[in-house]
C-alpha cells in the first residue's frame, strides 16, 4: 500500500518532509536501517592507515570498525567486535600493529581479521579456530580520504564521487594534494537537532544574508549557485575576500550522500560528517586539512580558518535548534520550498521519501 506522506514531489511545488520525520523516535532505527546502513561515510584519513599495521577506529550506522592496513597491503574495514563476547580489539587509533587482541578475553586475530588465538579453548568441543573471522564492511580510498559502507545495499563508491575530482583538483585538491596535506585537527559540536536538520541546513545558501553575516560578505551570493547529482548536491561561489582570509578562488560545498560534507576553500579543506545521537540530537565532526606551510603566517591562516568556521558553526548550531524547537512545537505545517535556492534540500528530500516508501514496501 503506498504512503502518500512519501509520494514523490516535482521540485516547483514541492514541501519540506514532514516534521515528525525530525520529532517521532521511530525514526531513529528506520533513518540507521534504511539510510545511514545503506550509504557511503567518511570514516578517515588516508595517511592514518599508510603502513602496515597503522589503523583508526570508527563508526558507521552504530557498527564499530576498525580500518586496518593488512600485510599484503589492503585496507580493510573490520568490524571492531570480537566473535567471543563482542569485546573491542581497538579503543583509539595506532601504529604498526602486528596482530588485533580483544581487550576483554584476549582473543586475537589477523591483520585480514582471521582468528590466530583463543587462550583456553583447546578443550572446547567442536571449535575451530579457522572457521571464525571478523566480518568486514566495503572501503575505499579517494582524495586521500577513507570511506566505509556496512550494507551491500549501497552502490559502487565510484557512483557516489562521480564528477568531482576534477572541479576539486581546479581549488587543489587532488588525491595526491591531500594525502600530503596538514592534518589540523578535529572540531565536534554536539547540537540539540535532528540530524536530517542540520542537513538541511548545510544544502542551501538561502539563509546566509539572515543568519551568517561574515560568510554573507565573503561569498557572491549573487552568483551562487546549487546543483544537484544522483548521489550528492554541490554549492558553489565566488569569494570576495580579495587578499583576506583565503584570497581570490572558488568555494565548494559538497554534500554526499546521506551525511558527509567536504568544503573546499583555496588551500584548506574541511570534512564533515553528521552523526545522529537521537531523535532530537546529532554531532557534527569537522576535520581541518591545509597544503603544507611551516611558517608563523601559516599557522596563523589555520588558526584564523579554524577561529571563523567556529563562528559560522556556532550560528549553525543556534538556528538548528531553534528549528527544531519549532519542529516539535506541534504548529508546523510542511512548508513550500524555495525551487531556486534550496533545490538541494528537494534532492535529499527526495532520497529521503524513497527509502521511507522502499521501508513501508517491504514492511
Amino acid at each position: 500500500m503506498n504512503d502518500p506522506r512519501w509520494a514523490a514531489q516535482p521540485a516547483a511545488t514541492a514541501r519540506a518532509l514532514l516534521a515528525e520525520c525530525c520529532v517521532d523516535p521511530g525514526f531513529v532505527e528506520l533513518d540507521r536501517e534504511r539510510v545511514l546502513a545503506r550509504g557511503w561515510q567518511l570514516v578517515g584519513h588516508a595517511d592514518a592507515v599508510a603502513g602496515r599495521g597503522d589503523h583508526v577506529v570508527a563508526e558507521v550506522a552504530g557498527v564499530p570498525l576498525l580500518l586496518v592496513r593488512g600485510d599484503d597491503g589492503r585496507l580493510r574495514a573490520l568490524h571492531n567486535v570480537c566473535r567471543h563476547r563482542a569485546g573491542p580489539l581497538a579503543a583509539c587509533d595506532g601504529r604498526g600493529a602486528h596482530a588485533l587482541t580483544c581487550r576483554y578475553h584476549g582473543w586475537t586475530y589477523a591483520l585480514d581479521g582471521a582468528l590466530r588465538g583463543a587462550p583456553g579453548m583447546r578443550d572446547a568441543a567442536d571449535f575451530d579456530l579457522g572457521a571464525i573471522r571478523l566480518p568486514q564492511a566495503r572501503v575505499a580510498e579517494w582524495l586521500g580520504l577513507v570511506w566505509a559502507a556496512i550494507d551491500g545495499s549501497a552502490g559502487p563508491f565510484e557512483a557516489l564521487v562521480a564528477g568531482i575530482a576534477g572541479r576539486a583538483a581546479a581549488c587543489g585538491v587532488t588525491a595526491a594534494g591531500v594525502a600530503g596535506w596538514t592534518p589540523a585537527g578535529r572540531a565536534h559540536y554536539d547540537i540539540a537537532c535532528n540530524w536530517k536538520v542540520y542537513v538541511d541546513n548545510y544544502l542551501e545558501g538561502y539563509h546566509v544574508p539572515h543568519v551568517h553575516p561574515a560568510l554573507n560578505r565573503m561569498l557572491d551570493y549573487r552568483s551562487y549557485v546549487t546543483e544537484a547529482s544522483e548521489w550528492y548536491s554541490f554549492q558553489w561561489s565566488p569569494l570576495e575576500s580579495g587578499e583576506g582570509l583565503y584570497g581570490s578562488g572558488d568555494a565548494l560545498y559538497y554534500w554526499l550522500w546521506p551525511n558527509t560534507m567536504l568544503n573546499i576553500l583555496p588551500g584548506r579543506l574541511q570534512t564533515n560528517r553528521i552523526v545522529p545521537l537521537g531523535v532530537d540530537r546529532c554531532r557534527v565532526e569537522f576535520d581541518f586539512y591545509y597544503t603544507r606551510d611551516d611558517s608563523e603566517a601559516g599557522e596563523a591562516r589555520r588558526q584564523a580558518d579554524r577561529d571563523f568556521s567556529d563562528e559560522v558553526q556556532l550560528e549553525d548550531l543556534t538556528i538548528c535548534e531553534d528549528v527544531q524547537r519549532g519542529l516539535a512545537s506541534g504548529s508546523y505545517r510542511a512548508g513550500r520550498l524555495n525551487p531556486l535556492r534550496e533545490n538541494a534540500v528537494h534532492h535529499f528530500h527526495e532520497r529521503m521519501r524513497r527509502a521511507y516508501r522502499d521501508a513501508a514496501a517491504t514492511a
